[in-house]
């Protein structure tokens, strides 16, 4: 729920105002993982001067050491937004004459944006947190520790002192204490990469850590278990037109060219600088120096019994390319990342279906392709049952694409909710196929229960919007749902993307029963068409702002929706709570009368959705009941269907347009999302970051 960055130049001069920079845009582009609160930390001065040059070879005799200690590093920290960070940090640095023009040719800054999990937002808590006075080292981190209440006890006894109420500050208090045993110890120096394993063997946990020590000048240590974490790369030749002569075959060994490189929690805040990544992969320390990336990777046990650190040897690793642009991650012409998200969705479902629909011709059936789906397609037709795993949005997504699935497949279909699953120890069989949802693909509730499902044998099959994410790579197949970046905390386009992608999984274990083939050939036109439809529906951004107008000082909201469209009721009222900090409730139709019916008067607005189903007659009855007891209603419905709910005109009427039923929630969910927009800029709240929110869950 954090987002960590980290800026090395090497060999290419950078003043410490531009090094600032770059640590303040990384920031603001993870500013959606956390908001509470910010801190980076740079060095004091040039620490190059500190060091003999690498060209001046000392005698053997020599009792000159080639590297000495640096200044203790510069550590900003400071509750509230980047833009408090910014300003706090100019203060301070005009305060102390800090010189901004100063050249670095070498330099390792950290940064690290805050979701508070541990400790109130206030700049103690924030991170870099320090291993104590003089900031031998400084740690930003992104997840939880889960033993750190154990091992704070252990580094009391030994002396030390903490400040924060934070799982972090363990780290670089245990990064310090293994460096001055080991130097108690004697014999060999003890290296930075041998620190980092040493502490990395007595946490639990899930975490993505940068290390910055001002006993390694100019390094940069990063590592993870569970949460997200990847290094950019970007080399400096002048004399390449691309900017880039990065061969990605020895990346890894030193040279003396001038680079940058980047460590970021999300490819967001490394795209602007190049698209040469690495995701880094559990268990994997990346330890950058002297120009060059060594990779090793953990082994908690080896080294466990042992008196001294132990070594570790590197493995290799290929970089990829991104496939985003940056005009992706920019607002363009819209106020807000959510309102750009809303009106972006026929182009992301555009891209969704992409290659995946085949229109078929005289002779061929009308079908869908999905490539990652297609060599495990008969061993999910032959399923006990299929279990649907989510979160959140991404739970209500799967929930609205459960009646289509069973339909076309004959298949049982549950749902759970991750951390619900995981408390219970629900029983998952070997014979299961488990559907992950996730939009980041690292939410941990849904991680572990992935891990859970693994462990009992069932086939596990992935729905990201995150190419290279945990749930991505961990699973045995899955569907990428291509819907863009989507940095607004809110989701909107990722939701539809999802229920689209989950409409073509119901097609592709359909298979092509003949029985179904009518039906079948009428969702895919209807996909076809789709995003015209949502374009349509966009149409009503002006009528939700007035709705949102007359409902701008209510306290309340309730949204009834049945079949297909429980699931809408369940996302449009999160998305209200999520972004209007109104108290809003989806309840399913068919509950009405036990227990919810009590609430229903001239003043509570009620948001009923009746559009063209087989529930339509239903939904009917419904409006009917609450219009009997006064309900302040608002309905809506398929174009051409407003005098068929609206009794007596005493409702206010949203009319959409119209599509097969197992899509109709696609359309439905939009009038909602920007109901839910527009009542948070009317009642002046941050839309693209809601109070106590963060965009990706990676902490359970």
């Amino acid at each position: 729920m954090c987002g960590i960055f980290a800026y090395l130049n090497y060999n290419v001069n950078r003043e410490r105002s531009y090094i600032l920079q770059v640590l303040f845009n990384g920031l603001r582009r993870l500013e959606y993982r956390g908001y509470d609160s910010a801190g980076i930390s740079i060095d004091d001065s040039d620490v190059s001067s500190l060091t003999i040059s690498a060209d001046l070879k000392a005698p053997q005799s020599s009792s000159i050491s080639l590297t000495v200690n640096s200044l203790p590093p510069l550590v900003f920290r400071q509750e509230g937004n980047i833009e408090s960070l910014v300003k706090s940090v100019y203060q301070e640095v005009a305060e102390s004459q800090i010189n901004l023009e100063e050249s670095f040719s070498t330099h390792a800054g950290i940064a690290h944006t805050r979701w508070a999990t541990h400790g109130e937002p206030a700049p103690r808590n924030s991170h870099p947190q320090t291993s104590g006075p003089g900031n031998e080292f400084l740690v930003v981190h992104n997840g939880v520790i889960t033993n750190y209440e154990v091992l704070k006890e252990t580094l009391v006894r030994h002396g030390f002192t903490f400040e924060s109420e934070t799982d972090t500050e363990v780290i670089p208090k245990l990064a310090k204490y293994v460096f001055d045993r080991a130097n108690e110890e004697g014999g060999q120096t003890v290296t930075f990469s041998q620190v980092v394993l040493e502490v990395m063997r007595h946490l639990e946990g899930a975490y993505a850590l940068i290390f910055k020590s001002q006993h390694y000048p100019n390094e940069l240590i990063a590592c993870k278990r569970g949460s997200p974490l990847l290094l950019g790369v970007k080399e400096l030749v002048e004399d390449l037109s691309d900017g880039s002569s990065f061969n990605d075959d020895n990346f890894l060994s030193k040279n003396r060219q001038p680079k940058e490189l980047f460590l970021s929690s999300d490819a967001n805040a490394v795209v602007e600088h190049t698209k040469k990544v690495l995701v880094i992969e559990d268990g994997e320390v990346v330890h950058l120096k002297d120009g060059g990336v060594t990779i090793l990777k953990f082994d908690k046990e080896k080294g466990k019994h042992g008196g001294s650190l132990s070594r570790v040897a590197s493995i290799q690793r290929a970089l990829s390319v991104l496939e985003m642009e940056v005009e992706q991650i920019n607002k363009g012409n819209y106020e807000h990342y959510m309102q750009k998200e809303i009106h972006e969705q026929p182009e992301s479902l555009t891209t969704t279906m992409r290659g995946r629909l085949i229109r078929g011709g005289s002779c061929k059936a009308k079908t869908v392709l999905l490539g990652g789906l297609k060599d495990h397609l008969k061993t999910i037709r032959r399923s006990r049952r299929i279990v649907f795993i989510g979160c959140g949005t991404s739970y209500n997504a799967a929930l609205s694409s459960r009646p289509i699935l069973e339909e076309l497949s004959g298949i049982p279909v549950t749902m759970e909710i991750a951390s619900d699953l995981l408390d219970r120890q629900g029983p998952i069989y070997r014979e299961d196929t488990a559907v992950f949802v996730s939009q980041s693909g690292e939410t941990a509730d849904t991680l572990h229960a992935l891990e859970y499902a693994l462990e009992n044998g069932a086939l596990c099959v992935g729905i990201t919007n995150t190419v290279g994410s945990a749930i991505a790579r961990n699973t045995h197949c899955g569907v990428h749902i291509n819907a863009g970046c989507e940095i607004g905390v809110a989701s909107t386009k990722a939701y539809t993307s999802q229920i689209v992608v989950m409409a073509m999984l119901a097609l592709a274990i359909g298979g092509d029963a003949i029985s179904n083939e009518a039906r079948r050939e009428a969702i895919i036109d209807s996909l076809f068409d789709l995003p015209n439809k949502v374009r349509e529906v966009l149409k009503l951004d002006e009528e939700m702002k007035e709705l949102a107008k007359l409902l701008i000082a209510e306290q309340s909201l309730l949204v009834f929706g049945r079949g297909y469209n429980y699931a809408t009721a369940l996302e449009g009222a999160l998305k209200v709570k999520e972004v209007a900090l109104m108290h809003s409730e989806g309840i399913l139709a068919g509950e009405m009368k036990h227990g919810p019916l009590a609430l229903v008067d001239e003043n509570l607005p009620i948001f009923v959705i009746a559009t063209r189903d087989a529930c339509f007659s239903k939904q009917q009855s419904v409006i009917q009941q609450l219009h009997a007891r006064k309900g302040r209603l608002v309905v809506m419905c398929s174009k051409g269907d407003a005098a068929s709910v609206c009794l007596g005109g005493s409702s206010r009427v949203v009319e959409v347009p119209q599509v097969v039923d197992c899509l109709q929630p696609v359309v439905n969910i939009v009038p909602l999302q920007l109901l839910a927009y527009h009542l948070t800029v009317l009642r002046g709240f941050n839309v693209d970051q809601p109070r106590n929110l963060a965009k990706s869950v990676t902490t359970q």
